[in-house]
């Protein structure tokens, strides 16, 4: 007498099934979640903010400037600014890593720039956010640059 197989294949075929899905909820469940910034919502309100900011500080003459080969971000403020005693904060931002963001404060030279050393920052994109007062104004850059592999 012959044997009928289908119903030997439609449990295998559930018992795959039910496998494979829980094996996806398992590894979706130990990934980590973490958002890209945990106030996105917040910092997207004075998105209109950001931008009169970084445009008073173009006008002004700030700038942001990544030298790769001394591997430095090169911040230069408005020689007008240096008597008004800028104050403000640098912040490193690693996009796909949130526990590498790095905050130090604005403290410029007398010639007005200030140099940070990313030689020990990990290789890969990274995005400086400068923001500083000055004379009762609020001025802020941004400037993205890559550290390359050591």
């Amino acid at each position: 007498m012959k044997r009928n197989l289908w119903p030997y294949g439609i449990i295998g075929a559930f018992l795959l099934f039910a496998g494979g899905l829980a094996t996806t909820v398992t590894i979706a469940v130990s990934h980590p979640e973490d958002l890209v910034n945990a106030n996105y919502y917040e910092n997207e309100v004075r998105f209109q903010e950001r931008l009169d900011d970084t445009a008073r500080a173009q006008k002004a003459g700030a700038a942001l400037r990544y030298d790769a080969a001394a591997r430095q971000m090169l911040i230069a403020l408005p020689a007008a600014q240096l008597a008004q005693r800028p104050t403000g904060t640098l912040r490193l931002y690693r996009p796909d890593s949130p526990k590498q963001d790095r905050e130090l404060p604005l403290e410029p030279h007398a010639d007005g720039t200030q140099a940070l050393n990313t030689a020990t920052l990990a290789a890969g994109p990274w995005l400086l956010q400068a923001a500083w007062q000055a004379g009762g104004q609020a001025y802020y850059l941004e400037q993205k640059f890559t550290v390359p592999a050591k």
